[in-house]
């Protein structure tokens, strides 16, 4: 499922889609992730 990440980040990013439409389950890991990749 973790693999699921770095897709949704991205579809996050390009607009497709929005952190509600993540799985509770990884949701978590997808923000943290986001907020990582703006601090670079």
């Amino acid at each position: 499922m973790d693999s699921m990440v770095p897709i949704y980040c991205s579809l996050i990013k390009s607009g497709d889609k929005t952190l509600e439409q993540v799985p509770q389950k990884i949701r978590e890991k997808v923000e943290s992730q986001l907020n990582a990749n703006e601090a670079d």
